[in-house]
């Protein structure tokens, strides 16, 4: 009964009052929303070992198998691998002289131009979007246990 009395003597009704309350939060609700679709939108950008995995599915496995080699080394494990370093895979001299081990950075590089990383290697694929290599790379790091 106070507050009836008092709000009504500042000229606030009980509906003015809610009113104002909703408006405060909506307010608030437009100024934070657009923050909240910027966490949305770097989630969605991240790398995703299961993209990258159909991504390696559809265009790798011409040449590189998992568990095997093909025309390419098997690629299981090579995350945090010795460039040239499959025994049973005949690579390219300046691949087996180049002594790299493969981590995020130099993957990336890898796929993005493997002729201007390592010259004269015999990998005449590269993938030119930059979200299909970091999705590449996840799968690849992620199957490697790192």
């Amino acid at each position: 009964m106070l507050f009836r009395f008092s709000a009504r003597l500042y000229g606030f009704t009980p509906t003015r009052l809610m009113s104002i309350a909703l408006g405060i939060y909506a307010v608030g609700v437009m100024w934070l929303l657009p923050l909240s679709s910027v966490v949305i939108a770097q989630d969605a950008n991240a790398p995703d070992a299961m993209r990258g995995k159909q991504i390696f599915e559809r265009r790798c496995t011409g040449c590189h198998g998992f568990d095997n080699d093909k025309e390419g080394p098997r690629l299981h494990g090579v995350y945090g691998r010795k460039s040239g370093s499959v025994p049973s895979f005949k690579y390219s001299d300046a691949l087996k002289k180049a002594g790299v081990t493969w981590d995020d950075g130099n993957l990336d590089q890898w796929l993005t131009d493997p002729d201007k990383f390592i010259p004269d290697n015999d990998m005449d694929f590269h993938l030119a979007k930059a979200d299909e290599r970091a999705d590449v790379i996840a799968f690849l790091k992620q199957s490697s246990g790192k």
